[in-house]
């Protein structure tokens, strides 16, 4: 299967080209009222939903956008701006964010370069803590072994970043969805207020919710168009997550995968996956409801829908795969119980996106191709613990983290 028909999975229905004209009708009666000063955050059940191919209420817009300034997809939803005396009470309300700082690039001849890449490195010491008061020639670099220069380095203590939600709705997460909201709103709230983001929702196949925006009152709003129906296709999700994070604006980015299964549907391989997290410089994380100690093997599709055998079952080995293949990490919560796991791992996750720094150099015999293994050591501090990509793609293919700057 190549990319460019998985990418064709979430495209347009016929359905949604009326859904589009009443989102267009709705988005010029908002507009009309935001100028005599009467706009307020629509509940959610005013939303035009369309149905799945399971049944299960969605909105689905699967325009890929471009980059936020291209006029994307976002352009025909209305904005979401709560006013003095609104009722507000459907969308949960953001903690206020400090200012973001000027986002640090490395410069145009550099970027050019053939075989120049980025990784997001991520320090902590022995008790856990995140170290970010370190310089440039603290760190030592090697590629393949090799001592390489660092060409650019910038600490991520307000970068902003490009960052994709994808959440399961198959049918065993009809327990846990309102956990999953919650948490999803603590990781919106800990978010820089200048990222773009954007909202998956997958079961038998993926629904995109909400392209990239910087208002994330669209991405708390859609949230309430969650259903739990069908199973797991949850490489197909990953893949696609990858393909729409390229087009965000910023050269950090990161996916958030919340599941409690087990892939059981996709058309796509984890090989698919890991080759195609190896293209790009995607933090991958994940978190993993329910027992990760399973002897292998999903469900059917009945279990998937009334809660049998695979209930309690999560791929933890697979997430972690890819966590640790990005740079990343994976939570696994074994219970959800009343979600307090589950949002301090969404708020840690968050949080750590702030505490990281940016290395980048240039790669030997780029024109060579292939993969390149990194290692990133701090050798002043041998007692920390540094987490950084296992490697990187070079070559015809492979995808520049910088790549949607001018």
């Amino acid at each position: 299967m190549t990319l460019s028909k998985h990418r064709s999975r979430w495209s347009k229905p016929p359905l949604l080209s009326a859904i589009a004209g009443i989102i267009l009708i709705v988005s010029a009666a908002v507009s009309a009222q935001a100028q005599q000063g009467q706009i307020f955050p629509p509940p959610s059940a005013t939303i035009p939903q369309s149905q799945n191919q399971g049944g299960a209420s969605v909105l689905e817009l699967p325009a890929m956008p471009g980059g936020q300034g291209g006029g994307g997809a976002t352009a025909t939803l209305p904005r979401i701006a709560p006013q003095p005396g609104a009722d507000t009470a459907t969308l949960p309300r953001l903690a206020p964010q400090p200012g973001g700082a000027a986002l640090t690039l490395p410069s145009r001849d550099l970027r050019s370069q053939q075989g120049y890449r980025q990784v997001t490195v991520t320090v902590t010491d022995q008790e856990g803590r995140y170290v970010t008061d370190l310089r440039e020639n603290d760190f030592k670099l090697l590629v393949d072994g090799q001592p390489r220069q660092i060409a650019f380095f910038r600490q991520d203590l307000n970068t902003p970043v490009s960052v994709g939600i994808i959440v399961d709705t198959s049918g065993s997460m009809q327990p846990k969805l309102a956990q999953a909201r919650a948490a999803i709103t603590e990781f919106v709230r800990n978010l820089n207020p200048q990222d773009d983001v954007f909202l998956f929702a997958f079961s038998s196949r993926p629904f995109l919710l909400q392209p990239f925006t910087t208002n994330h009152y669209l991405i708390l709003s859609r949230l309430e168009l969650l259903h739990a129906y069908g199973q797991t296709a949850l490489f197909d999700t990953i893949l696609d997550g990858l393909l729409m994070v390229q087009h965000g604006r910023y050269d950090k980015k990161a996916l958030l995968v919340i599941t409690d299964g087990m892939d059981n549907t996709s058309e796509a391989t984890l090989g698919q996956v890991i080759a195609q997290a190896r293209r790009m410089g995607v933090l991958i994380y994940s978190i993993g409801i329910g027992d990760p100690n399973v002897g292998g093997g999903a469900g059917g599709p009945l279990s998937s829908l009334f809660g049998g055998a695979d209930i309690d079952e999560v791929d933890a080995r697979t997430l972690d795969l890819l966590s640790s293949e990005t740079g990343a990490k994976t939570y696994i919560i074994r219970e959800v119980g009343d979600g307090a796991a589950l949002r301090n791992a969404c708020a840690s996750i968050s949080r750590e996106l702030r505490e990281q720094y940016t290395i980048g150099f240039v790669a030997p015999d780029a024109s060579r191709g292939g993969y390149r293994t990194i290692h990133v050591d701090v050798p002043s501090r041998p007692g920390d613990h540094v987490r950084v990509r296992k490697g990187i793609e070079v070559g015809p293919g492979a995808e520049s983290a910088s790549s949607t700057y001018p």
